[in-house]
């Protein structure tokens, strides 16, 4: 793995961190990837403290005309990309009665729109590679929905198709995409969470706890693995059996 190169956006912090710290640790290349190039390159920091590579790439989801750019840097700068995960998500919650344009241009623009082009960059150099892996980070309300997030459901739901059709198309070149569909995972954002709202959603749980973001990390890697060659177009729930 050592010659493998992985790259994670909304890799500075959460499920995002968790997973790029794992792909290190496997002995991939990781490409730490968010907005913000002082966050990024302090995961990265860390990550070559513990012995691990990485680095810390600036990337804006929402700028669809940097990525060939980005990704031809990449091939130039460390002979290829071999994984892909697309974790970066945003969410603007609310009643759909109350969604403006703009809440639902912001949700899909980055986790669709921008997770479809950026994957649509690294196809080529995973196919003349013969060898890819696209990751897809999902959501188990892209399967069940959820009261208040009709625009983030839609969003993760598009991206389950995307994950099924490309899987269909790139099948033939030895490249797998699948996606990851995370139940209630403690991260910080959910650390703030009332305690009644907590224990309303621990009750939906038939395993009883928040998943933590290492347990999606696990899952990433071993999809991206070489053991889960004859897996490709799933989504994996990692939820505590919360859909089934």
């Amino acid at each position: 793995m050592s010659e493998r190169v992985a790259l994670v956006t909304g890799g500075s912090r959460g499920i995002g961190e968790a997973i790029c710290r794992r792909l290190a640790a496997d002995g991939f290349t990781v490409l730490v990837a968010s907005r913000s190039q002082e966050k990024v390159d302090a995961v990265a920091s860390s990550i070559r403290e513990a012995g691990h590579t990485a680095h810390g790439l600036a990337l804006d989801l929402t700028d669809i005309s940097t990525f060939k750019d980005i990704v031809k840097q990449i091939v130039e700068d460390f002979g290829g990309i071999h994984v892909l995960v697309n974790n970066a998500g945003v969410t603007a919650d609310n009643l759909m009665m109350r969604i403006s344009e703009s809440a639902y241009d912001d949700v899909m623009q980055t986790n669709l729109k921008g997770t479809f082009f950026l994957s649509q960059a690294a196809i080529r150099p995973m196919m003349r590679q013969k060898w890819g892996r696209q990751i897809n980070i999902s959501s188990v309300v892209g399967l069940m929905g959820n009261v208040g997030q009709a625009n983030y459901a839609a969003s993760k739901a598009g991206l389950h198709g995307l994950t099924k059709s490309m899987a269909k198309e790139l099948g033939g070149r030895n490249i797998t995409v699948n996606a990851i569909a995370p139940g209630y995972i403690e991260t910080d954002m959910t650390q703030n969470l009332n305690p009644d709202v907590k224990a309303a959603f621990l009750k939906q749980v038939p395993l009883g706890r928040m998943g933590q973001a290492q347990e999606i990390a696990h899952a990433v890697s071993f999809l991206a693995s070489d053991a889960a060659g004859y897996i490709t177009g799933q989504v994996l729930t990692v939820d505590g059996g919360l859909y089934m």
